[in-house]
């Protein structure tokens, strides 16, 4: 009789999918798996794990643990080249006794820990998703079938200096961080099973070990489980042992965990240095020391505890202690001696809290001027190298950034060491967001955040948290999560962590209401909300925006005005920035061509395609345009006005004065540049406080536009900054700039003969100026079609017609918000112009062409009615446009305003406004006016994302030209805009349809054309940051309900 299988799902608060099998010959029943896995199970979160402790190695001497090499502490690093195997299934066959003593491994595949899997060619690859899961919703389990398996093996031997001769050591296996779970084997016998990705786990593995003797170790990584559903963080979905591994040697008498609290009284100058210690012998005593920044011995006391006793608290009262803050990271270091070992830890003084419902620090309020920071690099996902902390945390510094969100999971234990030492505040998130369950159609609040029986799994991950940073003098707050929504389970983990730490304040979001957090907290607000938040009269708590100002692509957009509104208001607190850099992964296309991918480009499905490029920096870290923007709205010195050569500067430190400062005053024109002396900087400017600098020895008469431009220098002997390092520029107009008029009366003709030559031919009317170039517009099209230079007269250096253009290939924040889709659906991208009459008439002085169109797209009835009239004259070709933009479904905006034209043979970009980077209306202040000159090839700025790039604004106006030189000689033609206000131009070897088409740099790059396109634009709309969060701010849109009357001189 044939066999008879099926399949049954029992349905309970901890169901079980199994397989039956029944087969009638033998009335065998065969169940598979015969028990719940713990990482489908809710009920276990770790087996045999150790309790969390703070972060510390152990070492023989004093003089070892105060060098704080950890390679002279008693633990080996077990990181490195490890034998891997990847099966689909835990459940697969063919390796699941890989443990065992005796099971060949032989034909096993190397791996690197730490390391993703995904990212050294096992399994499916990479998958990123901002909010969905990944796979099939049914919490606490996740597919059984479809959950990738990699199996880790490791051999070694115990490091002599490891060993001490009592034999009574006790040996901990300790991982810093597995994706999603694991289960441990150490010689065949089975050590344990913990989850929760980004937090350590440890383990006693003193029964299993051979001292003398190799060792096998075995782990077992599921790429999912019950906790995946806690970690659906913004982030690429990556999988393997991703940070390092150590087994720790533990004298017989040792240290379990030490708490350091200081505790400032309420002068802010003395504290109480409270030590809280945890020792696996009752009755120790325990030499205590502590150590100022020089070395120099501040305390050494003595504490016993009692015969009984396993854990006790120091307190010692110090006078006045060097306080650490973020801007003066003034560091002690405590030594404790417990029995035959010392442990090392450094120590700052400080104080967190709100006072009048501000939040202050050592008593002084501060702002935060933050980011938020992922773990990535482009290489290895989450498995970042040490250097590259540091080389993030060093560049974050070089630009005045202060304050790290680390979202949104702990990070790797050696970040807070840095953040310590080099001053940082840093918001310290749980490993915890559950944004998925807010698509599935029900209320999410109700799923794990508000479930009882999920309370053990959100406490688990803030007392991992607290427990392992709580000695960090940089984390000035915990966070619950991020978008895990709201319910229970937060109070009970606010309650956990008080009951560990009661220093410091509790941050989460999603506590809309701050109804357990001890402050307000927002994403992506107008600033206009904003600026109400810090109206309200009667508050007591505080708020901090935890994410604005997305930095996606091109952009952020109008982020002045929110620093404007924090430094006004008390209660704002500040913000960080979304975010630090890009998630690309490298990658390469099937000719081996190299880029950095995002979602989709690995096969992933579903995906959230490009919104994991959203930082600062690039995926390689290197800064970006809009961390520039960001640097200048955040620099410590700012000039607020000008009067009779008295300049009003405030110091936006919030604990060090100008001290440590010189200015110094340079006057800037056209292509002139005045170096002045030192000015003096009034001694003892306090913090977020007003100063007067006097000006003197500058002209006070000039013949052109000239700007006062103001450095701010550290000094040689500066303290806590780099040595002389410009902090901080500023720029003040000092006389206006010509107008067009003025440049046409000063290049007028004076006698009858300095008038253009016109010729006629071939339909084609020729002017040539004075200098020799000459203009030809074309009478059948109405355009102005060719430019040729004196030097190569039968050359057009035109390639594509001038045309009135108001269409921009699309920014991130262009297509996220609204103004993008508007363009789109308005045709913006498809209007050409349709010639409707030409005039032309000479007289004495000039030629003058008249030519009046119509700009539209098609399908719709929408135009822009304009007359564009072109006076040659023996010195220029003046360009005037007289538009008016009407008819039905015309789009609210344009993206621009401006004349479009390829020009060949153009090398190098030389003008006189705002640079040398790209900047647009909301998004230049970084950006000083000055003489400026930039290959031609480097003007548009290679987004890893395509999009529109390399505007520069505010200019007076820009030679394109085939060599450098500031005379005409190599000059291809200059484009004037006099006065105007806001005039920009661009330069790129792309044109717009071939940057909106490409959706990486290579492709793009595929496209780059012989010659460039050139815009010459009299208005530009703003980029906002509608990718996530407010769009173009009404001030900086440009609205179509208006007309226009501009111009511009060529020559």
């Amino acid at each position: 009789m044939a066999s008879l299988s099926r399949s049954l799902n029992i349905y309970r608060r901890d169901r079980l999918h199994v397989d039956v099998h029944m087969t009638t010959d033998n009335n065998s029943l065969e169940i598979k798996p015969d028990h719940l896995p713990d990482w489908s199970n809710l009920n276990v979160i770790h087996r045999n794990t150790l309790h969390p402790r703070s972060h510390f190695h152990i070492y023989n001497s004093q003089e070892d643990a105060l060098k704080g090499d950890v390679e002279l502490s008693r633990a080996a690093l077990l990181s490195g080249t490890w034998g891997f195997h990847l099966s689909t299934s835990p459940f697969q066959h063919g390796s699941r006794d890989f443990y065992k003593p005796d099971f060949d491994h032989d034909d096993w595949k190397l791996i690197q820990v730490p390391g993703m899997w995904q990212l050294q060619g096992f399994g499916k690859g990479p998958q990123y998703t901002n909010v969905n899961y990944p796979f099939p919703v049914d919490p606490p389990h996740v597919p059984y079938e479809d959950n990738e398996c990699g199996r880790y093996i490791r051999r070694f031997d115990v490091p002599d200096q490891l060993k001490d001769e009592d034999g009574n050591s006790q040996w901990r296996l300790r991982f810093e961080g597995v994706d999603s779970a694991f289960t441990v084997w150490l010689n065949g016998r089975e050590v344990g099973y913990s989850q929760g990705s980004r937090n350590p786990s440890e383990f006693d593995v003193s029964k299993y070990i051979e001292l003398d003797e190799e060792n096998i170790l075995c782990v077992e990584v599921y790429q999912r489980c019950d906790g995946s559903y806690l970690e659906d963080q913004d982030q690429w979905w990556l999988s393997g042992i991703f940070r390092d591994v150590w087994l720790h040697s533990f004298p017989a008498t040792h240290l379990e965990d030490l708490h350091v609290q200081t505790l400032l009284d309420d002068d802010y100058q003395g504290a109480n240095l409270v030590v809280d210690v945890k020792v696996n012998n009752p009755g120790q005593t325990i030499p205590l020391k502590l150590l100022d920044l020089e070395g120099n011995v501040v305390l050494d006391e003595e504490y016993a505890l009692a015969q009984s006793e396993t854990a006790g608290r120091f307190e010692y009262k110090l006078d006045n202690p060097e306080k650490w803050t973020a801007e003066t990271p003034y560091l002690y270091t405590l030594v404790l001696h417990v029995g035959d070992s010392y442990v090392a830890h450094k120590v700052g003084f400080r104080r967190t809290e709100l006072v009048d419902g501000v939040f202050c620090v050592n008593g002084n309020p501060i702002k935060i001027r933050g980011v938020n920071r992922h773990e990535h690099n482009a290489l290895s996902g989450r498995a970042v190298p040490y250097n590259t902390i540091v080389q993030d945390l060093a560049t974050m510094k070089s630009f005045g950034i202060n304050a790290i969100r680390t979202s949104h999971y702990p990070n790797d234990h050696r970040f807070y060491n840095l953040t310590d030492q080099l001053g940082f505040w840093v918001i310290d998130e749980a490993d915890l967001e559950c944004h998925g369950f807010g698509v599935i159609g029900a209320d999410a609040s109700t799923f794990p955040s508000d479930d009882p029986d999920w309370e053990e799994a959100y406490v688990d991950r803030a007392v991992q948290l607290v427990m392992r940073d709580k000695n960090h003098p940089s984390v000035i707050m915990w966070s619950l999560g991020n978008e895990a929504f709201y319910g229970r389970n937060h109070q009970a983990m606010y309650d956990a962590i008080k009951e560990i730490d009661t220093t410091r304040l509790i941050h989460y979001e999603g506590d809309q209401n701050a109804q357990t957090a001890d402050i307000f907290s927002r994403m992506y607000p107008p600033v206009d909300d904003v600026i109400k938040f810090g109206q309200e009269k009667d508050w007591k708590k505080p708020l901090v925006l935890c994410e604005f100002a997305h930095a996606m692509g091109n952009g952020p957009g109008a982020v002045h005005e929110y620093m404007d509104a924090f430094y006004k208001y008390p209660r704002l607190m500040g913000g960080f920035v979304w975010e630090w850099a890009n998630h690309g992964l490298l990658t390469e296309t099937k000719d081996g061509e190299k880029y950095y991918g995002y979602g989709g480009d690995f096969g992933d499905e579903p995906n959230d395609y490009n919104f994991v490029m959203d930082g600062l920096c690039d995926s390689r870290h290197i800064p970006g345009p809009g961390l520039s923007e960001y640097s200048k709205a955040i620099e410590p010195v700012q000039i607020v006005s000008m009067e009779d050569y008295q300049i009003k500067i405030v110091n936006r430190y919030d604990f060090l004065t100008l001290d440590h400062l010189e200015c110094y005053w340079e006057v800037i024109s056209d292509r002139q540049q005045y170096i002045g002396r030192n000015l003096r900087i009034p001694e003892g400017v306090k913090p977020h406080t007003e100063a007067i600098i006097t000006l003197v020895g500058t002209p006070r008469v000039f013949a052109r536009e000239a700007w006062l431009q103001l450095n701010f220098i550290t000094r040689a002997d500066s303290r806590w900054t780099q040595p002389r390092r410009v902090v901080a520029r500023g720029q003040i107009p000092l006389s206006p700039p010509k107008s067009l008029l003025q440049l046409k009366t000063l290049a007028a003709p004076t006698t009858s003969l300095d008038r253009p030559q016109v010729r006629r031919k071939n339909g084609f009317i020729y002017a040539t100026i004075a200098n020799g170039m000459t203009f030809g517009f074309d009478t059948a099209a109405g355009t102005l079609a060719s430019i040729t230079n004196p030097a190569d007269p039968e050359t057009n250096l035109i390639t594509v017609p001038f045309g009135l253009d108001f269409y921009r290939a699309l920014t991130d924040n262009d297509r996220g918000g609204p103004f993008g889709k508007q363009w789109l659906d308005a045709r913006l991208n498809q209007t050409s112009n349709h010639f409707r009459q030409i005039t032309i008439e000479e007289s004495d002085e000039a030629c003058t062409i008249v030519v009046k169109s119509r700009v539209a797209p098609p399908v719709l009835a929408w135009s822009v009615d304009a007359t564009t009239t072109y006076t040659i004259t023996s010195a220029h070709c003046s360009v005037r446009i007289q538009a008016r933009p009407r008819g039905l479904l015309l789009p609210e905006t344009f993206a621009r305003f401006g004349l479009t034209f390829g020009l060949r043979n153009l090398r190098i970009v030389e003008w006189f406004g705002r640079g040398p980077q790209e900047s647009y209306v909301d998004k230049k202040q970084s950006q000083l006016v000055n003489t400026w000159g930039w290959a031609a090839n480097s003007m548009f700025h290679d987004y890893e994302f395509p999009q529109d790039a390399g505007n520069r604004t505010d200019v007076r106006w820009v030679e394109l030209r085939e060599k450098w030189g500031g005379e005409e000689e190599g000059r291809l033609l200059r484009a004037r805009f006099g006065d105007h206000d806001g005039a920009s131009f661009s330069v790129m070897p792309y044109t717009t349809k071939d940057v909106d088409e490409c959706t990486h740099p290579y492709e793009l790059h595929a496209r780059k054309r012989d010659d460039h396109i050139v815009r010459l634009d009299w208005y530009h709309h703003g980029l906002g940051t509608g990718s996530c969060g407010p769009a173009t701010l009404p001030k900086y849109q440009l609205r179509t309900d208006r007309e226009f009357d501009v111009e511009l001189l060529l020559d």
